[in-house]
């Protein structure tokens, strides 16, 4: 079986700066990628989850930051991570009314593996984000299970499909079938090669607002288009990389999604939740430090326009690597989301 179309096999390419091997957020080295997809009756959600490191994350924790473009989500975790800048679970992806199932698969997954967590130590913060997939998926029968959650952390790897897959499965954007995507870029500072990369989950954008790379707009036909002229819908962008930051420093590289999402059309409405969350695994807090001081390593502010524009790219191509992945989907009700490529060739060369 073929794999899904990625971005740049559309054509869909970002910016100048190289991409990593696999263009992907698992470019970032220890970086996996899991997914658990359910399709059944008028089913179409699932879990996605991103590991930062195989380590223990609660016990090693790495730096984080946060930035909420618009804050219309039910996501959990949050606050923590803008307090005190760090990661101590991986990072389960999901639908709306699923994120306390989700939470509940995390705390397990950490108390496994650290059974002092609330008793000798402190409780654990996980972090879980999500979308909004209620118009294809039956939302309402909250068909996610922990044991789902627990199957999307078994399968992290660093190989993963894009598209109508795990968190992704029931996903909108621009009126087109959405869902997972992910690019990356290489970066060389001090003649060392480090990668910074996206992975998103891609459900916002109003039908007939999409800009390719080109400057074509692209919309579905005026049948599959949305009556109501109100952007709304998620996306959540995860960042990883191995540059050393700080939480200051990574909170302005991500920031700089924004760009990436701006350049699609996107006005990031009123009923829109979009939010950036980024980490970096070159810099490790451990739960069980000792020292009263400790070193981290940051980069040189004056170098840090490359990540911006690293930043801005990737989401951006990220974006369009879920489009091309997705295909088309008829879910709940008979609701029914087409493939991007639907509209494309229906475009002149010269549109």
């Amino acid at each position: 079986m073929s794999r899904p179309p990625r971005a740049r096999d559309a054509g869909f390419a970002c910016g100048s700066l190289p991409t990593g091997v696999l263009n992907s957020i698992a470019d970032v080295p220890g970086v996996r990628v899991g997914h658990r997809t359910l399709i059944d009756g008028d089913i179409r959600t699932g879990v996605t989850a991103i590991v930062p490191h195989g380590g223990n994350l609660y016990r090693e924790k790495p730096i984080a930051a946060l930035h909420v473009l618009n804050g219309f989500g039910k996501s959990a975790g949050l606050v923590q991570v803008e307090e005190l800048g760090t990661l101590e679970t991986p990072i389960l992806l999901t639908n709306t009314l699923s994120v306390g199932t989700c939470c509940t698969a995390l705390v397990h997954h950490a108390i496994e593996g650290n059974p002092d967590i609330g008793r000798e130590t402190a409780t654990v913060n996980p972090v879980v984000l999500e979308c909004n997939d209620g118009y294809l998926n039956d939302i309402q029968a909250l068909a996610v299970t922990e044991a789902d959650g627990r199957a999307a952390l078994a399968r992290a790897s660093s190989q993963f499909e894009s598209g109508s897959v795990g968190a992704g499965c029931g996903m909108s954007t621009f009126g087109f079938k959405g869902g997972i995507g992910t690019s990356s870029r290489r970066l060389v500072l001090d003649g060392q090669c480090f990668h910074l990369g996206v992975l998103v989950l891609s459900n916002f954008g109003r039908s007939g607002d999409l800009r390719l790379p080109n400057g074509r707009i692209v919309a579905p036909s005026k049948a599959a288009m949305d009556e109501e002229a109100l952007e709304k819908g998620s996306i959540i962008i995860i960042a990883a990389t191995d540059i050393p930051l700080s939480d200051r420093q990574l909170k302005r590289v991500i920031r700089r999604s924004g760009v990436g999402l701006a350049r699609l059309g996107a006005l990031w409405g009123h009923g829109s939740g979009d939010i950036a969350l980024g980490f970096t695994t070159a810099n490790i807090l451990f739960h069980d430090e000792k020292a009263d001081l400790v070193d981290l390593r940051i980069i040189n502010e004056n170098r840090i326009d490359l990540l911006f524009e690293a930043m801005a790219d990737a989401t951006q191509e990220a974006v369009l690597d879920a489009l091309a992945a997705a295909g088309s989907m008829t879910g709940r009700d008979g609701h029914h989301r087409p493939s991007v490529f639907e509209a494309l060739k229906s475009l002149s060369p010269e549109t």
